[in-house]
């Protein structure tokens, strides 16, 4: 397929995740804060999780920038790393099926499994998970935030705080279902002990090779399925003793596939789906460049 043409976008999803994908050197536009918020609103605009921006590979093959729909830029995104390898590959910027892709929190690795010409799924290498307070980061004492206890606008909740390039946070609970996410997911995001905000995760353990999560996005807020959600997520399993070494990531969403190898090292793999290719219009493009 042709690469992007002037105001050209890509939308795809990764199990309902979804984010659009530009190259902001195409735009007749800029990318401001507003301007993201304006393309990812629901109503307003195409509607998306996220923007994916190619950039110049500087240090890797591409370069990856990641916003959030509230206008902020995200370090790292499983699914959004895997929805822009697959974009790479269809929109023919790449035939090879593994690449590098630079992105703010590090460089990954991307490899493609095609058949009959088409992506069917895509592992990416999310790098070594760390507990580290200083390295997340957490605030006070230079720790491992394993199992930690702390008061949540008036809960006690035990979390385990992880960084896979981006922070997390991750609550082991008996539902995670029950949890009042909108609440808790914001409070957790927000608390003090997180000076850069943080992603928030409550999961429940099904068995040594499956847990089951809800997600709260830094930025987002709940979303459907995480990539980076379910490394944390699976990396923590592990650091706790919960699960064995290969685990199914369930979100709402669908699954995901981690392997947490024994320094903590992260590959992730899942299916990622083109859902359209569209134009930004004349009147979409007059308001993003109307705001500030």
């Amino acid at each position: 397929m042709a690469r992007l043409r002037r105001n050209e976008y890509i939308k795809s999803h990764a199990l309902g995740n979804d984010y659009v994908v530009v190259d902001p050197r195409r735009l007749a536009a800029r990318l401001v804060p507003a301007a993201i918020r304006l393309i990812c609103h629901r109503n307003l605009g195409v509607g998306s999780d996220g923007i994916l921006t190619l950039e110049p590979g500087r240090r890797a093959d591409f370069g990856l920038r990641i916003f959030n729909p509230d206008g902020s830029e995200a370090e790292k995104s499983g699914n959004g790393i895997r929805i822009f390898a697959k974009f790479l590959w269809d929109h023919g910027y790449t035939r090879r099926r593994t690449f590098t892709i630079e992105t703010k929190g590090g460089i990954v690795s991307a490899a493609l499994a095609v058949a009959d010409g088409q992506v069917r799924s895509i592992t990416v290498e999310m790098g070594r998970a760390t507990f580290r307070s200083t390295e997340i980061p957490v605030a006070g004492a230079d720790r491992e935030v394993v199992g930690e206890r702390i008061d949540v606008d008036g809960t006690s909740l035990e979390i385990t705080a992880v960084s896979v390039g981006n922070p997390h946070c991750v609550v082991f609970v008996d539902d995670p279902a029950a949890v009042d996410l909108p609440r808790l997911g914001r409070a957790l995001e927000t608390h003090p002990l997180f000076p850069r905000r943080t992603n928030v995760q409550f999961v429940r353990v099904d068995s040594p090779r499956r847990v089951t999560i809800r997600i709260w996005e830094r930025g987002a807020g709940e979303t459907m399925a995480s990539g980076s959600s379910s490394s944390a997520v699976a990396a923590a399993c592990v650091r706790r003793g919960m699960t064995g070494r290969r685990i199914a990531v369930h979100s709402p969403g669908g699954v995901l596939r981690v392997e947490v190898a024994s320094d903590y090292f992260l590959r992730l793999t899942g299916p990622v789906e083109e859902v359209c290719r569209g134009m930004l219009s004349r009147d979409l493009l007059a308001r993003l460049r109307a705001v500030r």
